[in-house]
């Protein structure tokens, strides 16, 4: 090698800016909610902005409420909202407080 080259040296890997990461992975996720006398129920978190009219739930044959939403890896707080009025799962991970201190359930989503 004379003194003008600049020696190189080849890497035994690769470094990729878009590789794999579970954050970047949006898996789509069943909720329940078990109220057969309801008239209407909705389905309330930080992945829809807490809006009601974003994820309306449909009545299944049982008289179960079904939605299904696309969430990103992490943890998410909703509350089902049956005739108006919030409802905790009880089938949730887990509860927390918003940051209005009210209570809402937990879904870790992996």
């Amino acid at each position: 090698m004379s003194k003008l080259e600049t020696p190189t040296y080849e890497l035994p890997f690769v470094i990729r800016p878009n590789r794999y990461s579970a954050k970047h992975n949006i898996k789509p996720v069943n909720f329940y909610c078990i109220a057969p006398q309801a008239a209407w129920v909705a389905l309330i978190g930080d992945f829809n902005g807490w809006q009601p009219w974003e994820t309306p739930m449909r009545r299944q044959p049982d008289g179960s409420w079904l939605a299904q939403v696309q969430l990103h890896h992490g943890y998410h707080q909703y509350v089902f909202l049956v005739d108006g009025v919030p409802m905790l799962d009880p089938n949730a991970d887990g509860t927390a407080r918003n940051e209005k201190g009210e209570p809402v359930s937990l879904i870790a989503v992996s």
